[in-house]
């Protein structure tokens, strides 16, 4: 049964409308009876629970959790580790059908939800810490505080602990706002998962509201539906990228490169006509990089001189970075808000070259007939991903706007 939710999960967007209104529904209602009997007939529960997180050491001492999207959880972890005085640990729920990143404690999904004993032991070494990160607006501890954020974070606000918040994207960004930054935005149309996203959005967003402690996001976009929010970037392992792209151009015919996971959010429908007809062309090799074990993909993307990013949130994120890091040139849509924002925090410009579906083909031309342009963008890639999203930024602003302020409850 566990197998069959892990591959419901994967197979979701390909599944007819209805069943994703169902799944859309129990995944909304995390707190409820059909979720809970859901869970519990596909023994999730019955997985072995991991001991409680150990407090490390540190004057100030940090818990991040329960998310770990894309490993971010477990980098913000590490940035803050390289601050006196702070330890940092960061707790993930491993979700059927779910990436694997790297996390302090791993607890199943469904000893979070269900297994008293383990929000109980796990309650007792949250109350050591100084300081917890809480994620998407999911509670650390499962269901010990019937799945009520404001209830949980007043009870470890109670025990000392200062507690903050950081979105990570879907669970904030409101669709309705989105469809008037950007023509390309993916809500335009109302399908049921973008009504279950501006449900979402709106829950999280009325919730935050009513929560006291800090707030960030880690992509500039989202300060549109958090204004009050502080930017914390994306962080990415520099070492794993850097060295790992060809010379530019070394290929007789120009390599491209687009990772089309969540297609629907990166626009690769959009690109796909004029990617097609340049490939067939000779004018480029497109290639899009599908199935690789992460580990792989350093190589797979450092073997491309140009790599697509997305074309329809208006922003950017972990695989924009990382081509930079790997020296590669980065195409995609950026709304000027971000590009604005990114400016007058970092002092840089951001090295994304702005492309929509309909002026890619023009862009991409350009870029071909101007090798040194592209060379240039390549080193500007590599200085911004290594001075934004190596941590020290993300670790910084943490410090500045939470952990450096006082532990008192008042504060959390």
């Amino acid at each position: 049964m566990a197998e069959l939710v892990g591959e419901m999960v994967q197979r979701k967007d390909r599944m007819p409308a209805f069943v994703r209104r169902g799944m859309a529904y129990l995944i909304g209602n995390q707190e409820g009876f059909l979720f809970r009997t859901a869970l519990r007939l596909s023994g999730q529960h019955r997985k072995p629970a991991p001991r409680p997180t150990p407090v490390p050491a540190g004057d100030k001492r940090v818990l991040i959790g329960p998310a770990n999207y894309a490993g971010q959880g477990h980098q913000w972890a590490r940035s803050l580790e390289t601050c006196a005085g702070v330890g940092a640990r960061n707790l993930m729920v491993s979700v059927p059908g779910g990436m694997p990143f790297p996390a302090d404690t791993t607890v199943p999904f469904g000893v979070y939800h269900l297994s008293k004993q383990w929000q109980d032991d796990e309650y007792a070494a949250v109350r050591g810490f100084t300081h917890v990160l809480i994620e998407a607006e999911k509670p650390i501890l499962g269901g010990k505080f019937k799945f009520d954020l404001v209830r949980e974070s007043a009870a470890l606000g109670a025990a000392g602990v200062s507690v903050a918040y950081i979105t990570h994207g879907s669970d904030t960004r409101n669709p309705a706002a989105h469809r008037e930054l950007t023509p390309w935005s993916p809500f335009m149309e109302e399908t049921p998962e973008t009504a279950a996203l501006q449900r979402l959005s709106d829950k999280n967003r009325a919730l935050l509201s009513r929560l006291p402690g800090p707030k960030f996001v880690p992509t500039p976009d989202l300060l549109l539906d958090l204004p009050d929010a502080k930017w914390a970037p994306v962080v990415v392992e520099q070492e794993n990228w850097r060295g790992a792209g060809a010379q530019l151009f070394a290929n007789e015919v120009p390599r491209v490169a687009h990772i089309p996971s969540k297609g629907w959010v990166k626009g690769t429908d959009l690109i796909e006509p004029t990617m097609r007809d340049l490939h067939e062309s000779g004018a480029v090799e497109y290639v899009q990089v599908t199935g690789l074990p992460y580990a792989e993909m350093p190589a797979a993307l450092g073997s491309a001189d140009i790599v697509l990013e997305q074309f329809r949130i208006g922003s950017y994120g972990a695989t924009a970075i990382e081509a930079m890091a790997a020296g590669r040139v980065v195409v995609g849509h950026v709304v000027p808000f971000v590009r604005e924002h990114v400016r007058s925090t970092t002092g840089l410009e951001l090295p994304i070259v702005e492309a929509t579906p309909d002026s890619l083909a023009e862009v991409l031309q350009d870029l071909l007939a101007d090798r040194e342009r592209c060379a240039a963008l390549a080193v500007a890639g590599v200085k911004f991903a290594e001075q934004v999203h190596d941590g020290r930024m993300s670790a910084a602003v943490l410090m500045e706007h939470w952990v450096s302020l006082s532990d008192s409850p008042g504060h959390a």
